[in-house]
């Protein structure tokens, strides 16, 4: 059995790679350009050189066995970085300063922080575009081809870099008209108005505010850019991380209806997660350092206006269920 790199066959690598994705000989061979016969002697040879089988053959199937994943999960992000190595270092060679910059985000935080400030990227780095892939779903950052993640959680992620970015507490926000009509009214009142978001955190946000009340939000959503966007239309008031409502806060679409300002622990950070090797690339190492700036630059509180309610100032509060985590709009 081979026990070291000495022999092991770094061109079958890709095909292996493939093939493992696929599952299916003709399949990888048409995605490699290769004829199906060099595709079965890659893997033949890869086989024989390492001393075991990394797929389940059953007639004209093949199916990936436990050593083979366990081969692919080592494999792929090597080469992921191999790709990634290589097109730097042609973009070097041809002496072309233009980069690609691929990063997957939150559809929130895409739409509702970044996308605002992407004139003041292109103003400071002209020479690197931003490819911005916003989703709910968790991706593979290596195996997907991206450079940096912009998400929330809890970390760290094995195999990456995990730098927090900031912890932003749950505010509640109104239209300017929802404003106007709750001129002058406790706290309580806003329990009495259409609430948007999740129940729970209503509940939690209430008691932190000194009120026990019942809760039935009207309706409750996945994104939390599309909760807002609905409380700009004056379709309910909404709770939500300040960090996303504070543009809207600051061209007056949206107004804070309250000092309170639930701490939760339990509502993660957000977080720039990215490979290590990628560390020291420099479109990398400048959205850090942008990121940052903006950040600090953002970071002054947010004064609630005088014309709507206010109640005491929030403080950290107990763990949320794991449920009300899931449905929470983030």
């Amino acid at each position: 059995m081979l026990n070291s790199m000495a022999r092991l066959p770094l061109h079958t690598l890709p095909a292996f790679r493939t093939l493992a994705r696929l599952q299916n000989l003709r399949a990888a061979a048409e995605q490699l350009h290769l004829t199906h016969s060099a595709v079965s002697q890659q893997l033949r040879l890869l086989e024989e050189q390492i001393g075991f089988q990394l797929f389940d053959r059953n007639g004209r199937r093949i199916v990936l066995n436990a050593a083979g994943s366990a081969f692919l999960r080592a494999v792929e992000p090597a080469l992921a970085q191999l790709d990634e190595g290589l097109r730097i270092a042609s973009a070097a060679a041809s002496g072309s300063d233009d980069e690609t910059l691929r990063v997957t985000s939150l559809p929130s935080f895409a739409q509702r922080w970044l996308l605002p400030r992407m004139g003041a990227w292109r103003d400071r780095h002209p020479q690197i575009a931003l490819e911005l892939h916003a989703s709910q779903q968790i991706v593979d950052l290596e195996r997907d081809g991206y450079h940096a993640a912009l998400r929330t959680g809890s970390g760290p992620w094995r195999g990456l870099v995990a730098e927090q970015l900031l912890d932003s507490p749950w505010i509640v926000v109104g239209s300017p008209q929802a404003a106007r009509r709750l001129l002058g009214s406790p706290a309580e009142s806003l329990a009495h108005e259409p609430l948007l978001g999740d129940g729970p955190m209503w509940q939690r946000w209430f008691a932190l505010s000194g009120h026990r009340v019942r809760i039935k939000p009207v309706a409750e959503f996945n994104d939390a850019g599309m909760m807002l966007q609905a409380a700009e239309q004056d379709l309910g008031l909404a709770l939500a991380r300040e960090v996303l409502a504070a543009d809207a806060l600051q061209r007056g679409r949206l107004v804070r209806l309250s000092t309170v300002a639930l701490d939760d622990p339990d509502a993660y950070p957000y977080w720039l997660v990215y490979p290590p090797a990628l560390a020291n690339w420099p479109p990398l190492v400048a959205l850090r350092a942008w990121l940052r700036e903006e950040l600090d630059r953002a970071a002054a509180p947010l004064s609630p206006p005088e014309t709507a309610p206010a109640g005491p100032t929030g403080s950290r509060s107990p763990a949320a269920s794991a449920a009300a985590r899931r449905r929470r709009a983030r």
